[in-house]
């Protein structure tokens, strides 16, 4: 595969279309109020030729007649068509649609008057589609993990429910520190808790893979704490999802890829991937809309194997898990009078997965040797089911731009083991088990009102509004024999009733133990919002920011917070901006309510081994509190930098204080000294359990710089991007009662794996490059060396390590695409341990994962 990259690498650069004749066009793209837009599509009708404008508004590329049609699109703006006539330079002026069918303003500003390089915090626009064409990933989280450097998600490996979801981070901060919204609407987080793994721990996130790529216009990633204008969970920042508004196109896509296999075994390949999705726009009566999108994705488990010479008894026991996805968006908009308009989106999609389990070995008394002759592997099947509705309508009150919401969103899992067994049913056990599961909703209303006063300084923008949030969460019991052991047997010593354990075999379906009707839990809380922010522009080089938002929760109280932010552009083209803000995040339902028990047995006597609700009696007996809302501090400033002649930079340092930070402890166990009595006395033998235990500090750097140009006849792009990202842990608090317990309460090995949420520095150099029909592109990405620590209190090291993504896309006819790519074509893994990780692997989820080179295949089509 090595030899093949020098031709792709000479494709990339030199590859030449001499079919007709080249016109060079320059220009600047700028809407009716004289602000220029980025991220604009410019295209020659009928050919593959185009471009983008660069954050300035500017764009220059070379197109095939002067008497060619150029088309110039943007989300909101009404179409615009020019003909040349050999004209080099031309200005153009794109216009609001009449009726703002787009109508979401850019992150991190509830001004519709500012673009995204006029705001005072950075924030990074995503254009989708252009990437969805030319990349191998099928799924958000992935495709952000290479584009966007301060973003980290990773596949995992032997960890539960994290198999099946994987945990987000931006900044190396926390799953549930970063806010996501879709248009604007606050999204719904996972029911699942991530327990096991190594990443997120303790932690819930949003689940940005039920939302498929094609459905979507934009991404919008707000690099700074914004819990002061959205509320909770914007620790981290936001990411905004913004979907397709288009209509009257059909756009489809149908990719297939294989990985490249470690080890050369039976197989050579295996995680085929195949993905089809398709779009299309159907226009409303009175100028209205409604976009639609359907995606199917499949893909099958890979294995990497920590003995590959034993590769019999590791079979399928490493590696990414099966899932099969269907999905299922929409958005649309319809005008009622005047400037007033209804909105409704959302959608559904249902995933069904297969992970397996640590190996049963044969000898093991959690195998039935005449069900499994060689040992097993069980394996853990989940159905998540996810869907979302948001309606609203928008429009004038007197002057007041008013929006008025609802959304709704429900995210369920459910558990299926198989290919298991329950060893205290000896041969009469059934060998597939329903284990349960758990479910989150959430409701959110929201008001807000609006205006731009054009006459105050050089204008100023002043929101307002109020929101009113209802979230439930539950858990359900599996089938009894799914949990239970009936290997018990209840007998009468010295006058008191005992259980005893006459097979000495664990109970309950090997692999995942079922929820027990004791853990079942439905749960609701309220929370009331009221938020007020305003934008002043004193001059057209000066403006500050300022927000501040209450919030009472039902079970837990009030926060108030704030932030004040700046841009001051001291020359043309240079521009200071910085931001001060206070922030919290509210603990989640599961963190406070989440329970799971394992009965397990010791000297033949029946111990629940458990993690307890945040309200249990075992809590209150260890003096642990009610969990809280962790807080925070976020400072940022930043320099942005347009150099000219197509090129643009900027830097952002930042610093994150955190108090409180919600974790999952170790287990205590009933051997301790000072508590184990008071454990034996609620027939506890470990207990585990969620507290604010941590204090973190979080400093780091942004850097980007873009080039937009012509070389060689065709266009060029490139990006450099890097994220430097350091975290120190604080301070861990305990109570009076297990103080001096820090070890366990959050000890070394957790610390390391909190520290390692993002690689210490990610760099990203990506170069696209057109020429008439072709488009190539070269991705490398460098991950930072990472640290973590295993069972035994070794140092497990993690190198730094360098991916390479190529691909080509040819543009047979302005209705067909076929791109072809590798990503990883190197075939780079992360370090290799000496022995099995927490996850029953060689590898822990870091850096870029452990599965390898893609090579992939895709055909899009329009019309």
């Amino acid at each position: 595969m090595k030899n093949l990259f020098p031709v792709i690498f000479a494709v990339f650069f030199l590859c030449v279309n001499t079919a007709y004749a080249q016109h060079l066009l320059k220009g600047n793209v700028t809407d009716s109020a004289g602000n220029a837009l980025p991220g604009v599509n410019i295209m020659e009708r009928g050919t593959a030729s185009g471009t983008v404008t660069d954050l300035n508004g500017g764009f220059q590329f070379y197109y095939s007649d002067k008497n060619a049609v150029i088309r110039f699109t943007f989300v909101g703006y009404e179409p615009f068509e020019i003909i040349p006539l050999g004209t080099e330079f031309v200005e153009i002026v794109m216009h609001e649609r009449t009726i703002d069918l787009d109508g979401i303003e850019v992150v991190g500003s509830r001004s519709l008057n500012r673009s995204a390089l006029n705001t005072p915090v950075a924030v990074d626009i995503i254009v989708v589609p252009d990437l969805f064409k030319t990349s191998g990933h099928v799924q958000i989280n992935q495709l952000l993990q290479f584009i966007a450097p301060s973003f980290n998600a990773n596949r995992q490996s032997g960890a539960d429910g994290s198999d099946h979801i994987d945990p987000a981070t931006l900044r190396g901060l926390g799953p549930d520190q970063t806010l996501v919204l879709i248009n604007g609407k606050r999204r719904h987080q996972s029911s699942l808790i991530n327990i096991y793994g190594s990443r997120g721990r303790g932690n819930s996130g949003t689940d940005l893979n039920t939302i498929p790529l094609s459905a979507i216009e934009r991404i919008e990633i707000l690099r700074d704490g914004a819990s002061a204008q959205y509320g909770s969970d914007a620790l981290a920042g936001v990411i905004n999802i913004v979907l397709k508004s288009d209509i009257n196109e059909f756009t489809g896509m149908l990719t297939t890829g294989v990985r490249q296999a470690k080890y050369r075994d039976d197989r050579s390949f295996d995680g085929e991937t195949v993905q089809f999705s398709a779009n299309y726009g159907l226009p409303l009566w009175n100028k209205g809309f409604m976009n639609i999108t359907t995606d199917y994705q499949l893909s099958e488990r890979t294995n990497r194997p920590a003995d590959p010479n034993n590769y019999e008894i590791y079979r399928e026991k490493f590696g990414d898990a099966f899932s099969e996805n269907f999905s299922t968006f929409f958005n649309s908009k319809i005008p009622l009078y005047d400037e007033a308009y209804f909105y409704a989106f959302g959608g559904m999609s249902q995933r069904l997965t297969d992970a397996y389990a640590w190996t049963r070995t044969a000898d093991s008394d959690r195998n039935i040797p005449e069900i499994y002759p060689d040992g097993f592997n069980p394996r853990i099947l989940s159905t998540i089911t996810d869907y979302s509705i948001s309606t609203g309508m928008r429009g004038f009150l007197g002057i007041w731009h008013v929006d008025f919401s609802n959304t709704f969103g429900q995210n369920q899992f459910k558990y299926t083991v198989d290919g298991s067994l329950n060893a205290s049913l000896l041969d009469r056990t059934p060998v597939r088990f329903d284990a349960g599961g758990f479910s989150l909703s959430q409701n959110t209303t929201n008001l807000q009102f609006s205006h731009f006063f054009g006459r105050i300084f050089s204008g100023m923008n002043l929101a307002f509004g109020a929101e009113f949030r209802v979230e439930r969460y539950q858990i359900f019991a599996g089938e009894e024999a799914s949990y239970k052991n009936y290997g018990l047997v209840s007998i009468i010593s010295n006058g008191q009733i005992i259980t005893i354990d006459e097979l000495g075999r664990p109970g309950g379906s090997q692999g995942f133990p079922g929820f027990q009707p004791k853990d079942e839990t439905n749960q609701t809380r309220s929370n009331v919002a009221i938020f007020g922010d305003a934008e002043i522009d004193f001059s057209n080089r000066f403006m500050v920011a300022a927000a501040l938002r209450a919030e009472r929760y039902s079970d837990f109280g009030s926060t108030v917070n704030g932030k004040i932010a700046s841009r001051y552009e001291f020359a043309d083209g240079f521009a200071l901006r910085n931001s001060l803000s206070t922030g919290f995040r509210a603990p989640s339902l599961a963190q406070i309510y989440f329970s799971s028990t394992i009965t397990d047995f010791v000297s033949g006597v029946a111990i629940d081994k458990i993690i307890a609700p945040n309200v249990s009696p075992i809590t209150r007996i260890l003096g642990i509190e009610r969990l809280k809302e962790e807080k925070s501090i976020n400072l940022s400033l930043g320099l942005t930098a347009n150099l000219g002649s197509g090129w643009y930079a900027s830097i952002d340092g930042y610093f994150v204080d955190i108090k409180d930070r919600i974790v999952l402890t170790g287990a205590f166990e009933d051997a301790d000294p000072q508590i184990g009595a008071d454990l034996q006395a609620l027939g506890v033998g470990a207990a585990q359990f969620f507290t604010n235990a941590v204090d973190t500090r979080t400093i780091g750097t942004d850097f980007i710089i873009n080039y937009f140009g012509i070389l060689a006849s065709g266009n060029i792009s490139t990006t450099l991007a890097a994220n430097f990202n350091y975290m120190s842990i604080e301070r861990v608090k305990t109570n009076e009662r297990l103080r001096g317990k820090e070890e366990i309460y959050f000890g070394s090995r957790e610390k390391s794996f909190l520290l390692a949420s993002a690689p210490p520095s990610k760099i990203n150099l990506s170069v696209d490059y057109t020429l008439n029909k072709i488009t190539s592109n070269l991705m490398l990405v460098r991950f930072g060396a990472i640290e973590l620590e295993d069972w035994d209190g070794e140092i497990m090291r993690y190198k730094s390590k360098i991916t390479t993504d190529v691909s080509v896309k040819y543009q047979v006819n302005w209705n067909t695409s076929i791109t072809l790519g590798g990503m990883n074509i190197f075939n780079v893994y992360p370090t290799k341990q000496n022995t099995e990780t927490e996850t029953g692997g060689n590898y822990d989820a870091v850096q870029m994962g452990f599965s390898g080179a893609f090579f992939y295949l895709k055909l899009g089509v329009r019309f």
